[in-house]
């Protein structure tokens, strides 16, 4: 099991309007693909900077492959809205990780 993780560095003077975006338009679109499953919203408490605010969007995915063909499919396309939304107000940071159970 893999876990593919995005921090978000958010500028506060777009915050509310990200957040809505993420909760209501990614987030859903995302789900109707079927790769990644499960997301999970949190609040990055350690690295703060003035005049923004962090999140991170974990999403489980079974193996790279997988993950992969997702950015193909969708990811892309899902990270050029995002900036075309927000612009350099918002900066994503991708991480994959693995479950050590």
């Amino acid at each position: 099991m893999l876990i593919y993780n995005t921090t978000y560095n958010i500028e506060e003077e777009v915050l509310s309007n990200f957040l809505i975006w993420l909760q209501e338009a990614y987030v859903p679109e995302i789900e109707k693909n079927g790769i990644l499953a499960h997301p999970r919203l949190l609040r990055v408490l350690s690295h703060q900077e003035e005049n923004s605010e962090n999140f991170s969007l974990q999403w489980e995915v079974e193996n790279s492959a997988l993950l992969h063909r997702w950015h193909l499919e969708q990811g892309s396309a899902l990270s050029e809205e995002m900036i075309k939304i927000f612009g350099n107000k918002v900066v994503a940071f991708p991480t994959l990780l693995e479950v050590m159970e």
